[in-house]
């Protein structure tokens, strides 16, 4: 009897996680271990780290994932106490992402205790050190995967997105990091504030619940008051560490040190990884330029469940729009930030000519933010045909917020890797007018549906084609890419995983 294909999966956050952490890529995971759970022959494990810490503090360890719901607990581990918090914010800067050998010692003995695998997939490596990458020289029959959902081993912030305002195209050899973040985040409360919720989520507590918000808000409250001392004078050293005088000894080693850790990532990901997926082109293209080996990378569009319920890209839901059509629908879902391009979207919605203001109307799907941005949102009423605001929403209530919309907005401000909404949206047959960043425009592979990023001129003018007919729904589709389920990505990865695709090392692309 064959033994089984064991698969590690490694991301920071629980993909089963009751706060819905880690944004799209945790559900592109729960998506990929829930279609091979369905498959005999195969057994998947996850990992996490960077979010359970003991109280006291204590050494690194590794443990069945003890809180959270019960589903696949026998294979949900987790790293507790490790050297690097996690998301990336949480440790901006800090050498320990590279190395950390308490925490690495720590997945060595995971990987000993609860393998041999065949495969080691790395969804993200926030919350170790880069250097479990190493593992491959412990396990050179195991294959070492790496997906690049962000650009974490590049950047510390992971976005490519410097002070939260614009994309960052040189880092200026490290010197650029030192001001990228607004506000640099307390490690020591952090941590706090995260062993507290893993106490609580330990003892059966539920975030959400009223038992648990009140007792966390208490218990925390009550542990600053007493660490309040010393969490300010560390902040100062933080602080006064990020951001030496300029042009002093100080700020030469920082940049410097931002620096290595961008090429000692790379070098071990170039050392120790059999393949490095990117989730679009886009993302290759950005992985080679930033030193990643061509021969390792390999462009994987990942899956969706909306994949299934369609066949193809034929048949669209809007084929062509003509001066007739008297109102079209414009859809935005994800986040109201910055890079997403939520507030340039505003700013080109609230710029629209009256003319074509009162032919438009939008659907944003997104968490509530500050009270002068809801301001702005509701304030659209007025210069729309119509607002349909959703404060958020789930993954079964997409079909009813995505009803009505003729043609979905991505206007994101950096290199968004390949958004989870777009890829929603695209397989839905909802066309796709996209800033020309990132990896949406590939959905739809149709210059006519693109404009520059921030352009407010240029999405104008698409709004304008698009009211006038001049944009051809038909021919958009013939030349779209067909929606990927989630069933055909895991087949591809199947096959790389087992060494049977002959275009695991794909030719690489044009920069």
């Amino acid at each position: 009897m064959n033994r089984p294909l064991r698969i590690l999966y490694y991301n920071w956050v629980d993909y089963l996680d009751v706060e819905g952490r880690g944004g799209g890529v945790a559900v592109y995971q729960r998506n990929i271990i829930e279609e091979l759970g369905a498959q005999s022959g195969i057994e998947a494990f996850f990992l996490s780290a960077g979010l359970s810490y003991d109280l006291p503090f204590c050494a690194p360890r590794w443990e069945a994932v003890r809180h959270g719901p019960e589903r696949n607990r026998h294979r949900r581990y987790e790293i507790v106490n490790s050297g690097i918090l996690a998301p990336a914010h949480s440790s901006f800067g800090d050498p320990a992402q590279v190395s950390h050998p308490p925490t690495r010692e720590a997945f060595f003995d995971f990987v000993a205790q609860t393998g041999p695998y065949d495969v080691i997939h790395f969804n993200n490596l926030e919350g170790l050190p880069a250097e479990v990458l190493t593992i491959k020289s412990r396990y050179p029959q195991t294959k070492v995967i790496l997906s690049l959902h962000n650009y974490y081993p590049i950047c510390s912030q992971v976005n490519l997105w410097v002070n939260e305002s614009q994309t960052c195209e040189d880092f200026q050899g490290g010197a650029r990091c030192m001001t990228c973040l607004p506000y640099q985040r307390d490690a020591q409360a952090v941590r706090l504030s995260y062993g507290i919720s893993y106490r609580m989520r330990c003892a059966g507590m539920r975030p959400g619940t009223l038992a648990y918000d009140v007792m966390f808000r208490g218990v925390r409250a009550f542990g600053r008051r007493g660490a309040h001392a010393f969490r300010w004078l560390r902040q100062m050293r933080q602080r006064n560490a990020l951001t030496p005088a300029p042009n002093s000894k100080a700020a030469a080693e920082l940049a410097a040190a931002f620096a290595t850790r961008r090429s000692d990532m790379t070098a071990l990901i170039n050392s120790h990884c059999d393949q490095v997926l990117c989730v679009s082109n886009a993302v290759r293209v950005l992985a080679h330029r930033y030193g990643i080996s061509p021969e390792r990378t390999r462009t994987s569009y990942i899956g969706t469940l909306a994949a299934n319920t369609t066949s193809g890209t034929s048949g669209p839901k809007a084929t062509v729009f003509t001066p007739e059509k008297s109102i079209l629908t414009l859809g935005y879902l994800g986040y109201m930030r910055r890079d997403k391009g939520f507030y340039f979207l505003l700013d080109a919605l609230e710029a629209l000519p009256v003319s074509i203001a009162t032919r438009i109307r939008i659907v944003i799907a997104a968490r509530a933010a500050d009270q002068t941005t809801m301001a702005r949102v509701y304030r659209l009423k007025d210069h729309l045909a119509g607002v349909i605001y959703h404060d958020g929403y789930t993954h079964a209530e997409l079909e009813t917020v995505l009803a009505p919309v003729d043609v979905g907005l991505i206007p994101v401000l950096w290199h968004d890797n390949l958004p989870q909404v777009a890829i929603e949206m695209h397989a839905r047959k909802i066309p796709l007018l996209t800033a020309a960043m990132g990896g949406a425009p590939e959905l739809g592979n149709c210059a006519d549906m693109v404009f520059a990023p921030g352009d407010i001129g240029g999405f104008t003018n698409r709004i304008q084609a698009l009211l006038a007919g001049q944009i051809d729904m038909e021919s958009y589709w013939r030349g779209a890419m067909t929606p990927r389920s989630v069933k055909d990505h895991v087949a591809d990865l199947l096959k790389i995983y087992r060494g049977q695709d002959p275009a695991a090392r794909s030719a690489p692309v044009k920069t």
